[in-house]
């Protein structure tokens, strides 16, 4: 008797155990239809908006601007702004109402895929330095994970913040130098591009023709710093077009690290004129790049070099090579102090020369610059942040430091 008392207890204990797991999975099942019922009401009622998932980020974007590829709505509406305030030590105080940016995104079917960016920048008053600019504009054709086709006008696969420079993914006020100078962010251009990803070798690669840089410019030929930023075509009217080759190359088998080297390769006279055309220019720029996450640490950095061969052809004076590196690194203090909310710390450091070699070896060390900033950032939603920081930049041995504030935000 006993043994059949034993053994009915044991199948009711079992029974309940079996309920108690079956009914935590339809609680489970119930609460993720919740979730996608609240967002497809959601977008039925405004249009195309839906929520932003900070942590999905589609071929390397950003989150925001992944968004069309997420949308449970074919069309999709979202992005991002910034503006900042700074206080040089050498001169007057100022504000910007940096960027706003509008990405409008649309699903024909479950294979092509439409994704915009449009900047408004600095107030985009045209007589106060304003703009609006098409930033990308592509067809993205999903064939497979392992290869996709995207067509139109596309962000160039380079570097660190260039295919994400939503301002809730770098910590200071403003983007790295080198990733403006060197890496000239935001760089778009006209173009076609193959991507995709291998799971079984933690890969992703993204390759292909963009339209070349054109450093047959003046601020090449007498050297400035700006001469690579400034040698960008974008999605300027009728703008020439001359086939350059990028690549991409990402590995991602290791928890909350990826390591990897970006290359692009293309002539370097990209200009309507014929008569102002000069041959024999070549333009070479690569990057090797790494992010780590783990926990309350992270950490992000690059080094990039570019190379014009033949940029004697241009004027004796040329530049004809740029290098650079920096690394930033952050804590969370947020556990440490109580809080609910991200507030990580940071420091940071980039030393490059956009002019290291010329022509006739003069002017190298004119614009060789040095940058230490250390800074705060807050996070009172993971969409929206507060940011501090002080950079300490010494250019030619001459030193300058600036306060700065900022706000970001994406949706």
């Amino acid at each position: 008797m006993k043994r059949f008392t034993t053994a009915l207890s044991l199948a009711a204990i079992l029974a309940t155990g079996v309920q108690a797991a079956s009914l935590e999975e339809r609680v489970a099942a119930l609460e993720e239809q919740n979730t996608v019922l609240t967002e497809e009401v959601l977008a039925t009622q405004t249009g195309g908006f839906t929520l932003v998932d900070t942590q999905k980020s589609y071929s390397g974007m950003g989150p925001a601007a992944s968004k069309v590829y997420f949308s449970k709505n074919p069309l999709s509406i979202g992005g991002y702004g910034e503006m900042y305030y700074a206080n040089p030590e050498e001169g007057g105080d100022y504000a910007d109402v940096y960027r706003f940016i509008t990405y409008f995104g649309y699903k024909f079917n479950d294979w092509i895929v439409l994704n915009t960016e449009i900047e408004f920048e600095h107030g985009a008053n045209a007589d106060k330095g304003g703009e609006v600019v098409v930033e990308f504009l592509y067809l993205d054709f999903l064939l497979s994970e392992q290869a996709n086709l995207r067509l139109g006008h596309v962000l160039t696969p380079m570097g660190l913040i260039n295919q994400r420079h939503e301002p809730t993914l770098f910590n200071t006020v403003q983007r790295p130098d080198i990733e403006k100078y060197l890496l000239p962010s935001t760089w778009h251009e006209n173009g076609a591009l193959v991507y995709g990803r291998f799971d079984t070798a933690d890969i992703e690669y993204t390759a292909g023709v963009i339209n070349a840089l054109n450093l047959n410019n003046d601020k090449t030929k007498t050297p400035d710093g700006s001469w690579i930023r400034s040698a960008r075509l974008g999605s300027s009217e009728k703008a020439s077009f001359e086939p350059a080759f990028v690549g991409r190359l990402d590995y991602t088998g290791i928890n909350g690290l990826t390591v990897g080297a970006s290359v692009y390769y293309g002539d370097g006279s990209n200009v309507k004129d014929d008569t102002a055309d000069v041959s024999g220019l070549t333009t070479t720029m690569f990057d090797i790049h790494a992010t780590y996450d783990n926990g309350p640490f992270s950490a992000y950095g690059l080094y990039t070099q570019t190379n014009l061969d033949g940029a004697e052809n241009l004027s004796g004076t040329a530049v004809e090579k740029a290098s650079g590196y920096y690394v930033n690194a952050s804590y969370d203090l947020s556990s440490l102090v109580g809080l609910d909310y991200k507030l990580p710390v940071f420091a940071q450091y980039e030393d490059y020369n956009p002019v290291e070699k010329t022509v006739d070896g003069l002017n190298e060390d004119t614009f060789q610059t040095e940058i230490v900033t250390i800074g705060l950032n807050f996070f009172p939603a993971d969409q929206v942040v507060l940011k501090a920081d002080y950079a300490m930049k010494e250019v030619n041995n001459v030193d300058s430091n600036t306060f700065s504030f900022g706000l970001g935000f994406i949706f």
